[in-house]
Order: structure tokens, then sequence, then C-alpha cells
């Protein structure tokens, strides 16, 4: 949840500045996913269609920023877990999920590592936990439908997902690369 740092603690976010919050978190994101964790936040500002100050007033940091949309990313990854729930294949959920998670991780371009450089160790595991609770609930679904094979458990496909970003994210087509590679690694992993 988004919070005023010019507002008093316990008072609610007024609606216009709670509206700024989210585009600035919106084109940070898109600003990182093209330029990296060091992307300017002029460029972040202009792109939000607000002033420097206005985003700084929101975000008094660079770290804030950064924390604030790692945060938007997974809070979004496990939403859309928790509707893949519902989906009648549930191993083309997991895959469904694991291709997000993917794309999540490439559009980071080095966000993770400046967090975990210079971020809150607590958001960090937070962000953890929830993606593997996430990731876990689909896994369970997809094994006993059959889908994937008993054994493996959501810790490695997790870590293999990380790895394939890692090593795409600098290409021209990351995510496109990303996904095939994938694709390939969880044929791997599924009942035959």
């Amino acid at each position: 949840m988004l919070k005023d740092a010019a507002a008093p603690p316990g008072r609610p976010m007024r609606a216009d500045a709670r509206r700024n919050a989210e585009k600035i978190v919106a084109a940070a994101g898109a600003v990182i996913a093209e330029h990296g964790a060091d992307a300017s936040l002029e460029e972040v500002a202009r792109r939000a269609g607000v002033g420097s100050a206005t985003l700084h007033r929101h975000f008094p940091s660079r770290q804030a920023l950064l924390e604030a949309v790692f945060k938007d990313r997974v809070e979004a990854l496990c939403a859309k877990a928790d509707r893949l729930l519902a989906e009648p294949d549930p191993g083309q959920a997991l895959t469904t999920w694991l291709h997000a998670v993917g794309a999540h991780a490439v559009a980071n371009r080095g966000l993770g590592a400046s967090l975990m450089r210079d971020g809150d160790p607590g958001l960090g595991e937070t962000c953890h936990d929830m993606i593997t609770a996430a990731g876990d609930a689909l896994l369970a679904r997809a094994q006993t439908a059959g889908a994937v094979r008993a054994g493996i458990t959501i810790a490695p496909l997790l870590k293999l997902v990380g790895a394939i970003a890692l090593a795409t994210e600098q290409e021209t087509d990351g995510p496109a690369e990303a996904s095939l590679l994938l694709s390939i690694a969880i044929d791997g992993v599924r009942t035959h």
C-alpha cells in the first residue's frame, strides 16, 4: 500500500496524491524495464506527468521508489496466481504463472540486485515468501492433477526462472528469449 510521505502517520492518502503515487510507480516500472534500476528519476517524473518535487514528496529516495516498484510487481504476480487457481487446467495455470514470473524478473533489469545491496532486508523476505506461497499453491494443484511430476518443489522452479531471467535481461528481446528458454525447461517438469 502506498503511503504519503507528507501526510501525518495514520492519515489516509488523499485521492489525488494516491493517483500521483500510482502514476509514478507505473512510470518507474516502465523506465526500469527499459533502462535498468539506475534509470533517471527525471525521466520517471516526466513519464508520470508530475514534477520532480511531487516524485520526491512521495518517494524521498531512489531506494523508496525502487522498493515501491518491486512490491507493486510482486503483489501483481501474487494476484495473478490467485486468479489462475480458478483456471480449469492446473498445469497450464502453473506454466502461465511461471512465464509471468520470468517476465517480471527480466523487466527488473538490476532492480533485485539493487534492492539486495541497499534495500530493506524485510522487504526481500516478505516478497520472497509471498511469491513462494503463490507458487506453492499453483504447483500443488498441478501435481494433484498429475500435470507435474511428484517431487518437484517451487524453490528450484523459481531459481530456474530467476537464472533464465538473469541470463536474458540484457538481450535485445530478453522477454521473448526468457519465455522460449522457460518453455524448454518447463517441458522437463511435466509428466509424460
